[in-house]
C-alpha cells in the first residue's frame, strides 16, 4: 500500500463525551456491510447508504477538527469519483447505486487511499464476477430456487452486485485512511 500523507492537525477540543470515537468510526464498516448485503439480496443499493456515508464523513471531520481544506480534499475525491461513476453508469457498465456508493466511499478514502481502494475493488469485482458466472452455469437446486435473491443471482439477465466488491475494497482500505489516524490522535 502507498504511504499516507501526514494527518491534518486536530484543532478541536472534542474529547468524545458520551460517544466514543470507535462508535463514530463504525459508521463506515456498518454502511459497507449494509450496501453489500442489500445489493446481494436485491441488486439495489439504497440511496440512504451513500447519503449516510457522506454525512458521517462531514460530521467526523468536524468532530476531529479537520481543517476545511483537508475536508474539501476528502469531498473532492468523492465528487470526482461521482463524475467517473456517472460516466460508467451512462455507458451501462455499473448501476446507479454502485456509482453513488463508489463516490461516497471515496470521500472516506480521500486521495491518499483512492488508488488502493480502486485496485482492491476492481480485483474483488473480478473475483465476484467469476464466482457468479460459475454459479449461473451450475444447475440451481429446487430448494435454492425458492429463495428469490438466490434465483435473481442465478438469472443470467441480471447484473453483478458490484456493491459487494466496492464494500470489500472499502473495508480493506479503511484501516489505512486518515480517519483511523485522526481518531488515534484525538483519543491520546
Amino acid at each position: 500500500m502507498e504511504r499516507r500523507a501526514e494527518a491534518p492537525e486536530i484543532t478541536s477540543n472534542f474529547t468524545g463525551g458520551s460517544v466514543p470515537y470507535s462508535s463514530l468510526l463504525m459508521v463506515f464498516p456498518a454502511a459497507m456491510i449494509w450496501a453489500a448485503s442489500t445489493d446481494m439480496a436485491t441488486m439495489k443499493i439504497p440511496n440512504a447508504v451513500s447519503v449516510a456515508l457522506v454525512a458521517a464523513c462531514i460530521v467526523l471531520a468536524l468532530v476531529f477538527g479537520m481543517s476545511w481544506g483537508a475536508l474539501a480534499l476528502q469531498l473532492s475525491a468523492g465528487a470526482i469519483m461521482l463524475l467517473v461513476g456517472m460516466g460508467l453508469f451512462a455507458r451501462g457498465l455499473i448501476g446507479g447505486g454502485d456509482a453513488k456508493l463508489f463516490a461516497a466511499t471515496a470521500t472516506w478514502t480521500g486521495w491518499g487511499q483512492l488508488f488502493p481502494y480502486l485496485l482492491i475493488a476492481a480485483l474483488a469485482g473480478g473475483v465476484l464476477a467469476l464466482v457468479i458466472i460459475f454459479y449461473r452455469q451450475a444447475e440451481l437446486p429446487a430448494w435454492l430456487a425458492g429463495k428469490p435473491w438466490l434465483a435473481r443471482l442465478h438469472d443470467a439477465d441480471q447484473g453483478i452486485p458490484y456493491g459487494v466488491a466496492l464494500a470489500v475494497g472499502g473495508l480493506i482500505v479503511f484501516p489505512q485512511t486518515i480517519w483511523i489516524e485522526l481518531a488515534a490522535k484525538a483519543a491520546s
